[in-house]
Parts: structure tokens; C-alpha cells; sequence
């Protein structure tokens, strides 16, 4: 069955269609991977090599892919559904087919290995531009242009041999010929001696200098995501620190944010974030920087559950203090809306050593209990007024904002199964 290749165009008459995609599990365990049986005629009616879609989805996904061209095996490692692939493709369709001006598929890519850029031009409308190189994918697509881009990579070839020619004197010892002038090149725009007619006017120098600055961002940007994920992660790590250290975080949120995105490291974010912002003044810190976790975990469930993580990394390094205190501290990480309840609810159903040792994690999880109860009692009733509320709390412990922290950590004894302690929540 055909469908619109821009699946946002409703009209049965659109002239692009593609075939809908087919995905085979195969394997158990882990071994388990996903065969898109049909990948070559999609990608065919993309007019793209069908190793982008599959190594986009790889990307995504956070999966490693197979490449097969013999038998026409394109592979994503894990279990993926047919339709969560499909929907998938429509993202790459939009980043990398689309024509930008007029929204048609009929766009040829072009890699210009010198500068690390990739072109995008329109058949249908005559557009001519750059693709954003952030993503992950244009790594990919720069080390395996697409067939149809061959020829420019051969006439960066002959380019770099006509040049070394001209220094070496015309092939053949014909000196001077007329021949070995590269002005069509220079026209061209990509070759090294285009130079010779340089404008030198203010204006030109400083358009030359800001192409300089783009090419040499580009040539980072392809740099650090060729990196580790730790390296990544650990590239990320000094941004945050930096902007601490210098006293600018509280406004850097957006920055630090496009950092992440840089780094394909967006859902790792509140991990880091929680390690360098967060002590054992938690409270008080998640009012200040809710603006920062915002931008990371909104809609986000899987950043949610790495603030989790970092949750409980945080209470490992001041168990005395936050240990008694896990309740309220979720309490508010919910009322923040830093975390969903259905990831909190997840998260209480399994003990997991991945960030604390298993007899911590199980000493959280116990001291969340007076929360989680909660939780689930005000998902089964309807909202009511906040006295109704009050009597489905039943926290383990009471703490005055006024009190110091050693008076905070001396506290009643938890009395979780006890109906007659009707203790507010919202005030601990």
C-alpha cells in the first residue's frame, strides 16, 4: 500500500508516494533486531541511499544498525514497531527530503568534503541551500556521500590535481597552456585559488571572516559528535560547571540546553544537571533552577527518569540529610512538574542498582512509600479540595521550614500503615 511521501499532505491525488514500511522481528534476547524488509524501495522513492533512513533510525532510537546491501538487510538492533519506525520516518523525510521553500521531495543532497557541508537542492523549485549538520546523521552522510554526489567528489579530486599541475608545471610540459587556467572553477566557488579576484573591501573581509567562523563551528560540531557518548557527556559536564563557576548559570538556560542538543546528549541532561546544582539544600534549589530541569524533562520521560538517577546519586552523597526527607523531596519534584507520575510510578515499582548500591536503592524506595501511597490514592479519587487531600497523606515524617537540618533528621518514627496519622503533605 502507497502513502504520501509528505504524510502531512491529506490529498489522495499527491503525486509522491512511497511504499509503507515494513518491519520483521527477529531474534531473542539479546539478539533480538528489527528487519526492515522493504527499506530499498522506500529509500528509492525518497531518492536517498536506504542506509540513511536505517542509520537515522539508529540514531533515534539510541540503536546499532546493519548494513546488508547483498541481500537487501537493513537492521535496527531491538524490537521496533512497524508504525513507531513509520512515524519515525516522517522526521527524516522532514530534515532530509523536503524541500525547505516548497515542501516537495524532488531535493538531491551534496557533500563537499573539503568544507564538511552538505548542499540541498530542489528539482521542483530551483532551491539551493545548506542542511543543518547538528544531527547525528550528517556525520554519516559525510563519510558516505550518496551516489549521485560521486561526481563532486571526483571534481574535488581532479580539482586538487589541476592545482598540483599548475605548480608543478602544465602535464605533458606544455607550460602556459590556455588549458590549465581554472576560471570555470573559480566560478565554481569551491577551489582553493578562487582568491585571485578577492574583493578587499571592508565588507568582503568581513563576510570572508564570518564563512571562516561557520566552517570552522561546523568543523566542530562534526568533531565532538564523532566522540563517545562519556566524552560527550563529559564535554557537557564542563559547559554546566563553566557557566556555574562563573556565576552565569542562573541565565544560561537556553544555552546550556542548545549544548545538549549539540551533544545528542538532551536526555542525560538532568543527570548532570542535578550532580552540579543540586546539595543537600534540594528544596530550595528546585524552586531556583525549575526553568533549567524544564527544558529538559517537559514531555520528556526518559530526561525524568535520568533526574531519577540523579536523585538518588544525590542522596547517596548526603544520605543523613536527604535520606529521612525522600518523600517531600518527590513531592515537590512532582508539584515542579519536573516528573509525571507515571514515570514516578515506574520507578517505585523497581529497585535498581544502575545509580546507588541495591540496599540504598531499597531504603529510597521504602522511604518514598509514604508518597507513592499517596500518588496512587489521588490518581483513584477525583480532585477535591486540599482538606480532602490532607487526609490521604500519610508521610513518615514532619519538618518545619523553620527548623535546621539536625532537628529535621530527628523525627517521628515512620508510621506508614496507620490510617488515624493524617499528616499534609504539602506542608512537610
Amino acid at each position: 500500500m502507497s502513502i504520501n511521501v509528505n504524510r502531512s499532505v491529506s490529498d489522495q491525488f499527491y503525486r509522491y508516494k512511497m511504499p509503507r514500511l515494513l518491519a520483521k522481528v527477529e531474534g531473542k534476547g539479546n539478539g533480538i533486531k528489527t528487519v526492515i524488509v522493504n527499506m530499498v524501495d522506500v529509500a528509492k522513492a525518497l531518492n536517498r541511499p536506504p542506509t540513511y533512513p536505517t542509520k537515522f533510525f539508529g540514531c533515534e532510537l539510541g540503536a546499532q544498525t546493519q548494513f546488508d546491501a547483498k541481500n537487501d538487510r537493513y537492521i535496527v538492533n531491538g524490537s521496533h514497531e512497524a508504525n513507531k519506525l513509520q512515524d519515525m520516518l516522517d522526521g527524516f523525510i522532514r530534515k532530509f527530503v523536503l524541500c525547505p521553500e516548497c515542501d516537495n521531495p524532488e531535493t538531491d543532497l551534496h557533500i563537499n568534503p573539503k568544507k564538511q557541508t552538505i548542499g540541498n537542492s530542489c528539482k521542483a523549485c530551483g532551491y539551493q541551500g545548506m542542511l543543518d549538520t547538528r544531527h547525528k546523521l550528517c556525520t554519516f552522510i559525510l563519510k558516505n556521500p550518496p551516489e549521485n554526489d560521486s561526481g563532486s567528489v571526483k571534481k574535488e579530486k581532479e580539482k586538487k590535481n589541476r592545482k598540483k599541475d599548475k605548480e608543478n608545471g602544465s602535464s605533458g610540459g606544455e607550460a602556459g597552456n590556455h588549458n590549465d587556467i581554472d576560471a570555470p572553477d573559480a566560478v565554481d566557488g569551491d577551489d582553493d585559488d578562487e582568491d585571485w579576484a578577492e574583493e578587499t573591501t571592508e565588507e568582503a573581509q568581513r563576510r570572508r571572516m564570518e564563512e571562516i567562523s561557520e566552517h570552522a563551528k561546523g568543523l566542530t560540531l562534526t568533531e565532538d559528535l564523532e566522540k563517545s557518548l562519556e566524552e560527550r557527556v563529559n564535554i557537557f559536564y564542563s559547559f554546566v560547571k563553566q557557566k556555574k563557576d562563573s556565576g552565569a548559570i542562573y541565565s544560561a538556560d537556553k544555552e546550556i540546553l542548545a549544548e545538549a542538543e549539540r551533544l545528542d546528549v538532551k536526555a542525560m541532561g538532568p543527570l548532570i544537571l542535578s550532580e552540579l546544582l543540586f546539595d543537600e539544600n534540594i528544596r530550595e534549589q528546585i524552586k531556583k533552577y525549575k526553568r533549567h530541569f524544564l527544558r529538559f524533562c517537559h514531555n520528556n520521560k526518559k530526561a525524568q527518569k535520568y533526574l531519577l538517577g540523579g536523585f538518588e546519586c544525590l542522596v547517596k552523597l548526603h544520605q543523613s540529610q536527604l535520606l529521612p526527607r525522600v518523600s517531600v523531596i518527590l513531592k515537590d519534584l512532582y508539584d515542579a512538574d519536573l516528573v509525571e507520575e507515571d514515570v514516578i510510578l515506574a520507578w517505585a515499582e523497581k529497585v535498581s542498582k544502575k545509580y546507588v548500591s541495591k540496599e540504598l536503592a531499597k531504603e529510597i524506595h521504602a522511604k518514598a512509600e509514604p508518597f507513592i501511597k499517596w500518588l496512587k490514592e489521588a490518581e483513584e479519587e477525583s480532585e477535591g479540595s486540599e482538606e480532602e487531600e490532607d487526609e490521604k497523606d500519610n508521610v513518615e515524617v514532619v519538618y518545619s521550614s523553620s527548623a535546621c537540618e539536625l532537628k529535621m533528621e530527628t523525627t517521628k518514627a515512620e508510621k506508614p500503615d496507620h490510617e488515624e496519622d493524617d499528616i499534609d503533605i504539602d506542608a512537610i
